[in-house]
């Protein structure tokens, strides 16, 4: 079967390489051949050779209420989150479809991955009861749908870390249980086999802990031990896919003790993350400042790196409505992302997706 009528199949595939993301799921449904192809794990291979791939940010967000202006109102009324994708080529805003069972919002301090083309949400709490969750959904930015995951095994954990190797595993490590234990117990979710797998326990527990993949290795940075209860250590362990056992614990990772939320990857030998006002970026083991955080995302709530850029959406003050940055991190010029009003609520989490 042709792809395209009277067209050579290299040519034919050509032309399906340039359609946008957003029509993906259109474009399946248009004849067999053109769905077995663009499902197919070489076609984002194919894409992204060609060019074409485009990296989408997305972040777990408030709704929006202009109403929530008195401190009262900031303080009392409920946020009601859901997904944001941002496209940071165009600055193009859209929210995507609901979370199945969840017709209420996201589930509150969810945590988001990006693994190849799929959105993995994981965890978090019930928006209106508050039972902590272990449900995995799974968002296919192909066909444009949501699938429920396998639930995560174990204590139902909370601000635990995780992250992806962007191919098709996600690692989970830490967090703490029903009654705030924190813990050092961590696995692997595959998720084109929808498959869990334990991993070695990590050398001590570890709560609020945050999770990147870098090098190779799953990174488990700061947190803090039960007794402890938030107060942040400076350490950090990485997992080795390769060897399947955690490095030696490295004392000092941090230069200072503090919430580690903002570290990022970026995809060029170096961690980044925002402190005392400042993008810090660490090589080796030194730590160093790249610059100096704009004063409207001052409060960084969410960081993601993509192709040399970083991106910091935040507020100034606690409560106002956040606005974004995009930080070039060779020219180190920032420029300001402009974020619609109803796109400019509060946000827990996110992640970059190449698709």
């Amino acid at each position: 079967m042709e792809l395209l009528p009277g067209l050579p199949k290299d040519v034919a595939l050509e032309c399906l390489v340039r359609i946008p993301f957003q029509h993906f799921s259109k474009a399946i449904a248009v004849c067999r051949g053109w769905k077995s192809e663009i499902e197919l794990p070489e076609f984002r291979i194919h894409r992204k050779e060609a060019g074409q791939s485009r990296s989408v940010i997305v972040v777990s967000q408030a709704r929006f209420d202009p109403i929530r202006n008195s401190r009262a109102a900031k303080l009392t009324a409920p946020l009601f989150y859901r997904l944001v994708v941002c496209d940071p080529k165009t600055g193009q805003w859209s929210e995507l479809p609901p979370l199945p069972e969840f017709p209420d919002g996201l589930p509150v301090f969810c945590q988001v991955v990006g693994v190849g083309s799929d959105l993995v949400v994981m965890g978090g709490c019930d928006p209106v009861t508050w039972q902590v969750s272990n449900l995995i959904f799974v968002y296919n930015f192909i066909s444009g749908t949501w699938r429920r995951g396998a639930d995560m095994p174990g204590a139902r954990r909370l601000f635990f870390a995780c992250a992806s190797d962007s191919h098709r595993t996600v690692y989970v490590a830490g967090g703490h249980d029903e009654v705030k234990n924190a813990l050092q117990s961590a696995m692997t979710y595959d998720v084109a086999d929808d498959r869990w797998f334990p991993l070695p326990d990590m050398a001590k527990g570890r709560d609020e802990c945050k999770g990147i993949f870098h090098s190779g290795k799953f990174h488990v940075i700061s947190g803090y031990a039960t007794e402890m209860q938030g107060r942040f250590e400076r350490d950090a362990e990485s997992f080795d896919p390769v060897t399947w056992q955690w490095d030696p614990v490295q004392e000092g990772f941090l230069d200072t003790s503090g919430c580690p939320k903002t570290c990022m990857d970026g995809c060029d030998g170096r961690v980044y993350m925002c402190l005392n006002g400042n993008v810090m970026a660490r090589e080796g083991a030194t730590w160093q400042v790249v610059a100096g955080l704009p004063a409207e995302v001052s409060s960084a709530g969410c960081v993601t790196t993509w192709q040399g850029k970083l991106l910091v959406i935040g507020c100034e003050k606690f409560g106002e409505p956040h606005r974004a940055y995009v930080l070039d991190l060779q020219s180190q010029k920032w420029e300001k992302l402009e974020l619609p009003e109803e796109h400019s609520g509060h946000v827990q989490s996110g992640c970059c997706l190449e698709i």
